[in-house]
């Protein structure tokens, strides 16, 4: 029995070595254009959206975001603050560059109707590390202006472009 569990403790102190190895060799492809192997990008996923929904679960708007001019806010915030780039807006296409990001920036439209006013709010307050998505709440956007622009996602699947060209251009 002594030795099966020295052989165990061998075979892992091995695989630590050999994982410790490959990882801080430089072997492991940190590049935008190497797609993450199927198991990183699994445990990336849920460590992120475990962490979002934890930190993000009982938030709850001082503002109405039902209130259209909440909402109005919420797109000159979001066109003001340069999300239209990474995420796209209506008749606004996504700049060339956020092609090459990894991860994709995801579709407001289409991620709005899963995400609760919350976890968007949380997550525009305070970025996700290791993409490109950036802590408003760090450069001094107030907590009015990030609900304001998570009314404005939660809307986005039915705005349409000419309602955000007169929203954006201050006319609305």
């Amino acid at each position: 029995m002594r030795l099966l569990l020295a052989v165990i403790g061998f075979l892992g102190i091995v695989a630590a070595l050999a994982v410790a190895g490959f990882t801080f060799g430089g072997f492991y492809s940190v590049a935008a254009t190497s797609p993450d192997w199927d198991p990183v990008a699994w445990v990336l996923v849920r460590v992120r959206d475990a962490s979002i929904n934890r930190h993000s679960a009982g938030l709850r708007s001082p503002v109405a975001l039902d209130d259209p001019e909440v909402v109005k806010a919420g797109a000159r915030a979001f066109a003001a603050r340069g999300c239209a780039t990474c995420h796209g807006a209506p008749g606004v296409t996504w700049a060339k560059f956020s092609e090459s990001m990894n991860p994709d920036p995801p579709d407001l439209k289409e991620a709005a109707a899963e995400d609760p006013p919350g976890r968007i709010y949380w997550v525009v307050k305070n970025g996700i590390k290791m993409t490109a998505m950036p802590s408003f709440g760090a450069i001094g956007a107030d907590d009015k202006e990030l609900w304001s622009i998570a009314a404005f996602v939660k809307k986005l699947p039915t705005v349409t472009e000419a309602d955000y060209k007169a929203w954006t251009a201050g006319g609305g």
